[in-house]
């Protein structure tokens, strides 16, 4: 893969309670439109979701979020993640990362952190969290002097505010997580969610 940022315009944020119902919400994101999908590791359920969706649906690809520690990221890259998602990072977390074979975006949330992953050479990342940490205004802010960076704003985007992000030319995606309500997920309301993932993919 090319880059992450220009799967689609939205990487679905999914928290995975019940491994059973990770394929059918993998195909339901995907015949959305959205075939990027973000697990979260906040459950003890989102490593054998990852494992599934992986194995059982093709047109997806799977990632994991929430990465924190070198373990997550071995124990992620085993499960079948296509690529890695972290809050923030670290030395040691970054080296697990580039060494993990698969694209990744760390986490930041100042001009510092950005600067210091450009002379690490990393030139994509997730911008966390979004909204509280300045969201539209402080990205555009940042494409003057860091034009080379690349982001995935997460944290508190809606499908109103996403387009407004989109627009930026150094927003190559967002993530969120309002096309996989958990009420529907819950209700294995497949059709629903598949509709939301439509909306999305058509933001951009």
């Amino acid at each position: 893969m090319d880059s992450v940022l220009d799967l689609a315009p939205v990487i679905p944020v999914v928290v995975v309670d019940s491994p059973e119902s990770a394929v059918p919400l993998a195909r339901a994101l995907v015949a959305g439109g959205l075939p990027a999908i973000e697990v979260t590791l906040r459950t003890p359920a989102a490593l054998p979701a990852i494992r599934a969706i992986a194995a059982e649906v093709p047109d997806a690809i799977v990632g994991a979020g929430t990465v924190i520690s070198p373990g997550n990221v071995r124990d992620a890259v085993d499960a079948g993640a296509g690529f890695l998602v972290s809050p923030g990072w670290t030395e040691k977390l970054l080296d697990a990362m580039g060494a993990s074979g698969v694209p990744f975006l760390p986490g930041v949330s100042t001009t510092s952190e950005v600067v210091a992953l450009l002379e690490r050479g990393v030139s994509e990342m997730k911008f966390f969290p979004a909204e509280a940490a300045g969201g539209t205004a402080y990205l555009k802010s940042l494409a003057g002097p860091l034009p080379q960076a690349r982001f995935c704003p997460t944290g508190g985007i809606t499908p109103a505010s996403a387009p407004a992000y989109l627009a930026l030319g150094n927003v190559g995606c967002v993530g969120g997580s309002w096309m996989v309500p958990a009420d529907a997920v819950a209700n294995g309301d497949w059709a629903r969610v598949e509709a939301l993932a439509r909306e999305a993919a058509a933001l951009r």
